[in-house]
């Protein structure tokens, strides 16, 4: 099976303090093309949550908050981060406590994955020409929009009659 070196895919969304469903589209165009047997493999994904700024975003004073994002191959309307949907690569959240009494920067956060590509022995086979990163906000704690940011280690290889039957099994 041809594979080549690791490149990084990057993508990031905004998302709004107020708790809207937000969603993001992933072209993988130059990467996939399952009528000419090439996909693509994820290793691993690091997500940073920043502010506009990259810094940390702030909270209300005694207050929480969280952040919960996704990647899927299919478009969503809501978040749907169980883990027997077919069409979830990955999927975390973000948990922030401010235990003082002035807003600002969390005096705790905590963050998570529950689905990653980097838990499974070969990482996750991807054969469709768009991803999506979607997520949203708490309605209430944060005092600025959230940015999840996603960078993916991946390959690209040519699609064996193993990996195809692997990814009949594993996706849609």
């Amino acid at each position: 099976m041809a594979r080549t070196d690791s490149f990084f895919l990057r993508q990031s969304i905004t998302l709004n303090k107020a708790g809207t469903f937000n969603q993001e589209v992933i072209d993988l165009g130059a990467v996939v093309d399952a009528l000419g047997k090439t996909v693509l493999r994820i290793h691993n994904i690091a997500v940073q949550y920043s502010d506009a700024s990259g810094g940390t975003p702030d909270i209300l004073a005694s207050d929480s908050a969280a952040v919960d994002f996704q990647l899927t191959t299919q478009s969503q309307s809501a978040l749907v981060v169980s883990g027997d949907n077919k069409s979830v690569i990955a999927s975390g959240r973000l948990t922030a406590y401010n235990q003082i009494a002035t807003d600002g920067v969390p005096t705790n956060m905590n963050d998570e994955f529950d689905v990653a590509p980097q838990h499974w022995t070969n990482g996750y086979l991807i054969g469709v020409e768009q991803m999506y990163l979607s997520g949203r906000t708490t309605t209430s704690g944060w005092q600025e929009n959230i940015v999840v940011s996603l960078v993916m280690e991946c390959t690209s290889e040519t699609m064996t009659q193993a990996s195809a039957m692997a990814l009949a099994l594993s996706q849609q």
